[in-house]
């Protein structure tokens, strides 16, 4: 039997990714270029957040559209739209896919919008507990726990028909206007080139977000050690990075809100190093090649952190984490075992002398 991914009838595939993190669409990259390289014949189709659609545009020609995905029972990133659902289906309908594939995760919600999708083949992820409806086993792969993130859509990849390839890597190209932005805002800030540090204090979920007095700590030290530090986040994050700013002696420059994503990814290329918590601009940090700590509270850094000589992953020590929760139900005391002593360590460690 061929496998789906090496079969030339297959020509038409959907990728199921109900994701909203920029992590999580970057950490996928690798598999989808690897998957473009080895059958530059298929029509990649990824069905996602449509919120996603300026960091789908990132991954250039690895995916051909986004197919909005308006949310389903059991999908927890977004309260679903019940009117959407009929047309999500005939919008997939039309397209006539020959392959589906739950690239999800460990949820089986994901495999009944995979099954949804009407494509004439279905598989990918086979999450814990669920078993593949008899027949199509050979189109599933167990939910592999104890790979990184990266490597688990590599790993699926090769399992339904693309040759081994070695150990993926990350990338985030940029272009021309991302870096006129990163040099005005450089040159607006007084800022040199290895000569800042990035904090990054937020992130989506408050379980992930290390205290605000504690970045300060490490960034008036950072500052002490002759660095210019900069502040960094989403639109929606102004508090966050406020609450930084605010807590800081030393003096910062505020860039929460005021880059584009590609602006961000040439920051943190540039910086000498970024400390900030286990969400995307850990993975951006990683697919320019920068120098990263990242703080993991309730997140597995199994499943996250980034290997290597230029990255450092701070871990709470307490036997509730990794833990699921999006908001603390107890003491939150994984972010109090994370000192700054220790995430300060980790940054020098990374800091040109």
């Amino acid at each position: 039997m061929t496998a789906p991914l090496a079969d030339p009838a297959v020509r038409r595939v959907a990728l199921v990714r109900l994701r909203v993190g920029l992590g999580d669409l970057l950490c996928s990259l690798p598999a989808l270029r690897r998957l473009r390289d080895v059958r530059p014949d298929l029509s990649v189709s990824l069905v996602t957040w449509p919120e996603m659609a300026a960091v789908v545009a990132r991954l250039g020609d690895a995916v051909d559209e986004l197919l909005p995905f308006p949310g389903a029972d059991g999908i927890p990133e977004r309260p679903p739209d019940p009117s959407g659902w009929a047309p999500f289906v005939a919008a997939a309908a039309e397209r006539r896919f020959d392959l589906a594939l739950q690239v999800y995760g460990d949820r089986p919600a994901a495999n009944r919008v995979t099954a949804a999708l009407g494509a004439r083949l279905v598989g990918g992820f086979a999450p814990t507990g669920w078993e593949p409806p008899p027949g199509t086993e050979h189109l599933h792969l167990r939910y592999p726990l104890e790979l990184h993130e990266v490597e688990r859509h590599t790993r699926l990849f090769e399992h339904l028909g693309l040759p081994p390839s070695g150990r993926p890597t990350m990338a985030f190209p940029l272009t021309p206007a991302d870096e006129a932005e990163h040099a005005a805002t450089l040159d607006r800030h007084g800022l040199v080139p290895g000569g800042y540090a990035v904090l990054h204090p937020g992130a989506s979920s408050p379980t992930r977000r290390w205290p605000a007095g504690r970045y300060a700590a490490v960034g008036d030290a950072l500052a002490a050690d002759g660095l210019s530090v900069v502040v960094t986040g989403g639109p929606g994050e102004g508090a966050v990075g406020a609450a930084v700013v605010t807590a800081m002696r030393a003096p910062v420059v505020d860039l929460t809100g005021a880059t584009s994503l590609g602006g961000l990814a040439a920051l943190l290329r540039d910086a000498a190093v970024l400390v900030g918590n286990d969400t995307g601009s850990a993975h951006l940090a990683a697919a320019v090649g920068a120098r990263s700590v990242t703080v993991f509270l309730p997140g597995d850094p199994v499943r996250w952190a980034h290997r290597g000589p230029r990255h450092r992953a701070v871990v709470a020590d307490v036997p509730c984490a990794p833990c699921p929760h999006l908001v603390c139900p107890i003491d939150f005391r994984c972010a109090a075992s994370v000192r700054p002593r220790d995430v300060l360590a980790a940054a020098r460690e990374l800091v040109p002398r």
